[in-house]
């Protein structure tokens, strides 16, 4: 019982909710045309370890803040997915290259035979969140279950403006861990809680947000949660919010020896501020540490107590390394607002959640901090503190923080490298030459592959954001970064606020960088056509343009810089080239001349111009 009574003191750290409130920027609901709904919930969950089944009560008090009346609502029942015939697992079983968290190899690596794992769950192994009632302002609805998605139809329209409170008693089992969430995954955690309660679908100017759980990522109401959670004395939890009942978990916590508790269960009473999901894993034998980042958040983190020493001894190495990855984020992006960060052993290899991550518990330090931790965290800023809806614009998320990632991991260990993105490139580079690529507006669930969804989210996404440093220059991107956070906080951004933020602090304009290189699949392909003494012609392959880097080499050694703006962007980025007249897009060579006789012609020597084939862009003259 150690192992509680140190959670238990730790937890003492915790914030109220009153502080937390103040102390978390608020966010903005209807201001200047803009506006966002609203979704605070209550509720109390009663878990039976023994059956992994649980019961529920929920309130939400929901603001209608849009210009319209509402006559309907929708929840997500995300555990529905994990059942036999679910969309997730038709999907699973028909999709080419099905996601290994989800089948099983029966066949060999070069002839593969997968089976669905969601396909054998017997009916005590599958998930599901059951409604038995729902009430709207004390009246009962009428709904039916689609899926993952409950139906619901309004007694009464929700006015603009107007509050309503929806009351509902459910009943949810915990799935077998397959994906993200579920019970006993690999490293033997008992239960590991996302997407596991009834959960308002998002409003907002382009309609309902209904979408089914089939794989891939979210989009939520922000609110304000109060959630209680009655479990196994012995089970230690962690996750999203600040706990308020630290001195009610048990008796003589201040001391090193536990009393006896009454009865076998307590309730953990948790709030947490500004969020738009709530998350929590739990396990009779976490180990709970904390670490406090130097003028930011308190870090806890929780992992089995079982593991190996060499296992147990990463997790304590880990907790410095995650401290500095914080203080470096805050810095980047924006100051995290919240008083608390969570890393927590659970199911799946690595999954961003409010306030927390989960992630393996058992891989080597290197993995864990680099490889998962360095991306989980990143996340925190793009998916929950702006949160785009990750079902349309998941490069928005993923390939954000995947840019922050790179170059985070850069700075830290020191490597220097010219282009610290260059894996995605790689990545972007081959599906751009294969003739499968899809454009990234594809919903998330739609991609014909799983590795055509993973390079256009993560790798492209990475892409747009190293490129676009290259297009108005690393120090101008460092302040879009900033200041798209700063302005768009809690606001749920969309492409275009993003490149408007760029645009702004440029002062140039990119709606043909966003159109081209997010929205279709024009590639960027130029060439040093020819060298005749003193002359360089350059050649536009590709359907994109972009303005160009050239680096020419003289015969007498010496070295000079171009730069060739693109007329579109009506300006050029700060350098200190030599300056040439603009290239307008519709003609397809450019010539500029030198002042003295050419050895060599490079176009982009940084390799940041995602080109889809750099051997044409340097030509030596032979004489």
């Amino acid at each position: 019982m150690k192992h509680l009574i140190i959670l238990i003191s730790s937890f003492t750290l915790f914030l109220f909710a009153s502080e937390a409130l103040a102390q978390t920027p608020q966010m903005v609901y209807k201001t200047d045309g803009y506006w966002q709904q609203q979704a605070d919930y209550t509720m109390e969950i009663d878990m039976d370890v023994a059956s992994y089944q649980f019961e529920g009560k929920q309130k939400i008090v929901y603001t209608n803040n849009s210009f319209d009346a509402l006559d309907k609502v929708f929840y997500y029942l995300y555990f529905n997915a994990f059942q036999p015939g679910s969309e997730m697992d038709i999907r699973a079983q028909t999709i080419a290259d099905p996601s290994k968290r989800l089948v099983t190899n029966v066949g060999t690596k070069k002839d593969p035979i997968y089976e669905s794992k969601i396909a054998k769950l017997l009916p005590s192994e599958i998930g599901y969140i059951k409604v038995n009632s729902l009430l709207q302002n004390g009246v009962k609805l009428n709904y039916k279950v689609e899926g993952t998605v409950l139906e619901v139809q309004l007694n009464q329209p929700i006015q603009p403006g107007e509050q309503v409170q929806f009351d509902m008693i459910f009943h949810g089992q915990v799935p077998v861990q397959i994906r993200r969430s579920g019970r006993n995954n690999k490293e033997n955690v008992a239960l590991t809680m996302s997407q596991w309660y009834p959960k308002v679908a998002e409003y907002d100017d382009e309609g309902w947000h209904a979408y089914s759980y089939i794989a891939r990522e979210f989009y939520s109401v922000w609110g304000n949660y109060d959630v209680k959670i009655t479990i196994d004395k012995d089970y230690v939890l962690g996750g999203t919010g600040y706990l308020q009942n630290p001195n009610e978990i048990g008796h003589g916590y201040e001391t090193s020896v536990v009393q006896p508790l009454k009865g076998d269960k307590l309730t953990w009473h948790f709030i947490a501020p500004n969020v738009h999901d709530f998350t929590w894993a739990a396990d009779p034998d976490y180990n709970h540490d904390t670490l406090k980042v130097e003028n930011g958040p308190m870090l806890h983190f929780l992992y089995k107590n079982t593991m190996s020493p060499k296992k147990l001894e990463n997790w304590k190495q880990l907790q410095p390394k995650a401290a500095k990855l914080m203080s470096y984020y805050s810095d980047l992006v924006g100051t995290y607002p919240y008083k608390q960060y969570s890393i927590i052993q659970g199911g799946d290899s690595g999954m961003e959640y409010a306030m927390c991550t989960i992630i393996k518990g058992e891989d080597e330090l290197e993995n864990m901090f680099r490889s998962t931790l360095s991306h989980e965290m990143a996340h925190t800023w793009f998916q929950f503190l702006l949160a785009t809806n990750e079902a349309k614009h998941e490069w928005m998320d993923e390939g954000f923080a995947t840019y922050i990632e790179y170059k985070s991991m850069d700075d830290f260990y020191k490597e220097n490298k010219a282009n610290p993105w260059e894996k995605s490139y790689a990545r972007y580079l081959d599906i751009a030459n294969s003739g499968l690529e899809q454009p990234q507006t594809i919903y998330a669930d739609k991609y014909e592959l799983n590795r055509l969804y993973s390079t256009a989210s993560y790798h492209k996404g990475c892409v747009f954001l190293a490129q676009l440093g290259y297009v108005i220059g690393e120090d101008n991107l460092d302040k879009t970064i900033k200041k798209y956070y700063n302005d768009f906080v809690f606001k749920h951004p969309k492409p275009i606020d993003f490149i408007r933020i760029a645009e702004k602090i440029s002062g140039l304009e990119f709606d043909w960088y966003l159109i081209d290189f997010a929205q279709t699949t024009n590639t960027i392909d130029y060439a040093v056509k020819s060298i005749n003494k003193k002359t360089v012609t350059l050649e536009r392959i590709g359907l994109m343009s972009m303005p160009i880097d050239v680096t020419v080499t003289y015969k007498d050694g010496s070295i000079e810089d171009f730069y060739i703006p693109l007329r579109q962007m009506r300006g050029e980025k700060p350098t200190s080239a030599t300056l040439l007249k603009d290239w307008a897009w519709v003609f397809p060579t450019y010539s500029f001349e030198t002042s003295k006789k050419i050895k060599s012609v490079q176009i982009d020597p940084s390799g940041l111009m995602a080109d889809i084939n750099s051997e044409d862009n340097l030509l030596s003259k032979k004489n």
